[in-house]
């Protein structure tokens, strides 16, 4: 594990879209970045090398199930994430926030903890914020998060506000506890779609002075208007010379709207998981590869992508694969779909650099949606 440094280089003219570089054992990471999903310390169906070859950057892995198996103590033994998957870039590791709003029951969650029950053999757990620490610790990723209370959406006010303040006292038991050793600690912004809460959370937050902050409680069925407005809600009370991370957020119009409202990472389990249901990203919006048109399809999924599976495939290829459930379809749509996002990513930065984001966003909608939006 090296220590990860940030530097913020501009703020676009038009909005809060930022360009950055996260320095990590000697090499630039340019921001705004897509962060591609490696839930059990495997960026599904594909080798790190593969992973690599998308220009990604940071790679997440996910606490709660590193936790239930193979043990966060046996990826510590093996010298952390990077030694045990062999990935010698930057790696995050999520808080085990996520799980307690989709598989605790709200009677489940205290004051101390939330208790589950292991899916493997049904032992009981109880997972802490001192406890999601040690593990994130153990399993070694550069940037951690503290552990929250993710709420679903409707909700009541009263409920998000006591959720929100749960997650400010269970952020300050991880910071006390948490052994800085290389790795950053980022808190997590709470409050649903409540612009004062959101303020509360973010003031208080960086009154506690984490390494980096992170936008939680979106992509959990709110409008994508509200998403929008939860980010805005929580940036705008952000210290600029830190990293902005929005968790969960993949969607390509959601990349670029949240890049325009100031964060500067983003992670989503989409691009592999479209792939394996036979869809793909293209400029033109998704496109899907069980059609029966694509079968004499000759040509590449997108011919001007620079990635593997469009140099060396075409559609009715990969096709072929999909409809015979051959698993090098899935890794070849998994590998274009990554590409893509990072791509995007990477025109993003480009229009921040020249002041035009909006500009491009305008372009992006009219192509992605073949209209105004």
């Amino acid at each position: 594990m090296w220590m990860l440094t940030f530097e913020k280089i501009k703020t676009e003219k038009n909005s809060q879209a930022r360009l950055g570089k996260i320095i990590y054992n000697g090499v630039e990471y340019e921001t705004p970045m897509f962060m591609p999903v490696g839930t059990q310390a495997t960026v599904k169906t594909l080798s790190p090398e593969e992973v690599k070859e998308t220009k990604a950057g940071i790679v997440l892995a996910n606490t709660y199930h590193l936790w239930l198996r193979p043990g966060d103590d046996v990826v510590r033994d093996a010298g952390g994430l990077h030694q045990f998957m062999n990935y010698d870039g930057p790696m995050l590791t999520d808080s085990g926030g996520f799980q307690v709003f989709s598989l605790a029951r709200p009677k489940d969650i205290t004051e101390e903890g939330v208790h589950f029950k292991n899916q493997y053999n049904g032992d009981s757990l109880l997972l802490t914020p001192e406890k999601s620490i040690e593990i994130q610790q153990n399993l070694g990723a550069d940037i951690i998060m503290s552990f929250d209370e993710c709420v679903g959406f409707p909700h009541t006010r009263e409920y998000a506000e006591k959720s929100m303040e749960r997650t400010l006292r269970w952020a300050k038991r991880g910071k006390d506890v948490f052994q800085k050793n290389g790795q950053l600690l980022f808190g997590i912004v709470q409050g649903a779609e409540f612009e004062d809460l959101r303020s509360k959370c973010a003031k208080e937050l960086v009154q506690m002075d984490f390494d980096g902050y992170s936008v939680g409680g979106t992509a959990v069925g709110e409008p994508k208007e509200i998403q929008y407005k939860m980010v805005e809600y929580s940036t705008k009370y952000l210290p600029e010379d830190k990293l902005r991370y929005l968790m969960g957020v993949g969607d390509p119009i959601d990349l670029i709207e949240n890049t325009i409202r100031g964060i500067d990472i983003f992670d989503c389990v989409s691009p592999t998981r479209l792939a394996r249901h036979g869809h793909a990203y293209t400029r033109y919006g998704k496109m899907n590869l069980k059609n029966a048109k694509y079968k004499r399809d000759f040509t590449p999924i997108e011919s001007d992508c620079d990635c593997y599976a469009c140099k060396h495939y075409t559609k009715a290829y990969i096709k072929h694969l999909i409809h015979a459930e051959e698993t090098f379809g899935a890794r070849l749509l998994s590998i274009h779909n990554i590409r893509y996002l990072v791509r995007l990513m990477e025109k993003m930065r480009e229009a921040i650099k020249e002041d035009r984001i909006l500009e491009f966003k305008e372009e992006f909608v009219r192509d992605y949606y073949g209209e105004e939006k």
